[in-house]
């Protein structure tokens, strides 16, 4: 469980008011003293995420954020780093101190995550430190609040009780990478090119993810390099898909006869995180691009850039083969995406394996209400190549 990578856990945010004691209750959650407390308003500056096994659901990230209503020297750009974990966060759990509610706070809370879809959870803490008719009179008011004290750990208890019902409600039982896509006992051909980009001694995880679910859902899969394809479809009595490392599809497409479906791993992960045809609509629209369009290319973690950098050296090198047109790229790494895309024509997003679902849907929504379109690398790959039609078939 420990070993689940971060953007494969649901994110859980403590949200809430400075000085409500979300600091204090992360701790408790955790079951160890990882965040700072204090008494003094804004002791948490940037957001802490700790992943933790939340028995009996399973691997979860739970992420501290500093108080929404900070008003110290740097309270905007705390409020900032906060804002950003709503915006991926797939529960929200709003702690409020009980002798300080401040009911607007929590009501713009509340709609603003039935406006991301996230879950949401209103937890009154500190009960310790008021009478039981005060705790009487909001639990009648907010009847679906839980209610958290330090003295009763049976709170805490209640508490990753309600979590746990709230995760189960969101969470996909077809939350799969490959199996909903094909049957148990069938075949997938992974074709895997190592070059200078890829880690020593390791495969990168959108490889490492696909081949656990294809164990995972009995299916089948063998690895070659793009220089055994042939022998391998030679060997295999039959195979059901062929999934290769965008950058080669040009080569693939030409080694793998045209009945064998065929597409990315990164195709594959937007397909999963529900935006494969929003990414495949977002392609058609290279075509009408302005000479000097904005791109912006949106890289979901950080890494060693070389010469053969997908979404710095090559996909700029092929854009420009493939319209002629000269474009005019922007950065955004790890989770800084703009919430105003106005200067942008059109978004590259990269294979998205370091960042969760929320995260994706979330950026899909933002350009989706802006108006500009949004494809990402394996897409745009099979398109320049004249394959996207071909490589889309498994989704549809």
């Amino acid at each position: 469980m420990q070993s689940t990578p971060i953007a494969n856990r649901k994110h859980i945010a403590l949200i809430g008011n400075a000085n409500s004691g979300k600091s204090t209750l992360f701790n408790r959650l955790l079951g160890q003293e990882l965040a700072i407390t204090s008494e003094k308003k804004g002791t948490t500056t940037d957001p802490i995420t700790k992943a933790m096994e939340l028995s009996p659901y399973g691997p979860v990230a739970i992420i501290d954020t500093a108080g929404l209503s900070d008003d110290t020297e740097l309270g905007v750009k705390r409020m900032e780093k906060t804002n950003a974990i709503v915006s991926r966060a797939d529960l929200l759990l709003y702690v409020a101190d009980i002798s300080d509610f401040d009911a607007h706070s929590y009501e713009v809370a509340r709609l603003d995550s039935q406006k991301k879809k996230s879950a949401f959870l209103l937890l009154f803490n500190k009960c310790d430190l008021v009478d039981k008719e005060t705790v009487l009179s909001f639990k009648e008011k907010y009847p679906d609040a839980l209610f958290i004290s330090k003295k009763d750990d049976k709170t805490i208890d209640s508490l990753k009780e309600a979590i746990i019902v709230e995760l189960e409600k969101i969470t996909d039982t077809n939350d799969s990478i490959i199996g909903n896509l094909l049957d148990e006992n069938s075949t997938v051909l992974l074709v895997i090119p190592i070059d200078i980009a890829a880690p020593k001694g390791r495969l990168i995880l959108p490889q490492v993810q696909l081949i656990r679910d294809c164990l995972d859902n009995n299916i089948k899969c063998t690895i070659v390099k793009e220089n055994q394809i042939e022998d391998a479809l030679k060997e295999l009595p039959k195979v059901d898909l062929v999934v290769t490392d965008s950058q080669i599809f040009k080569s693939v497409d030409r080694l793998v006869p045209q009945q064998i479906p065929l597409t990315s791993f990164s195709m594959l992960l937007a397909n999963k995180n529900g935006g494969i045809r929003t990414f495949i609509n977002g392609a058609r629209a290279i075509d009408n691009l302005p000479n000097g369009a904005k791109i912006l290319m949106a890289e979901a973690c950080t890494h060693n850039v070389t010469h053969e950098d997908i979404g710095r050296e090559k996909i700029p090198h092929w854009l420009k083969s493939f319209t002629g047109k000269d474009f005019e790229y922007r950065y955004a790494v790890s989770h800084d995406f703009p919430e105003n895309l106005s200067e942008y024509d059109l978004v590259i997003h990269c294979g998205g394996c370091m960042i969760n679902q929320m995260a994706i849907l979330t950026r899909l929504n933002i350009c989706e209400n802006a108006g500009i379109p949004i494809t990402n690398y394996g897409v745009v790959i099979a398109y320049i190549n004249g394959i996207l039609d071909r490589c889309s078939t498994i989704f549809y």
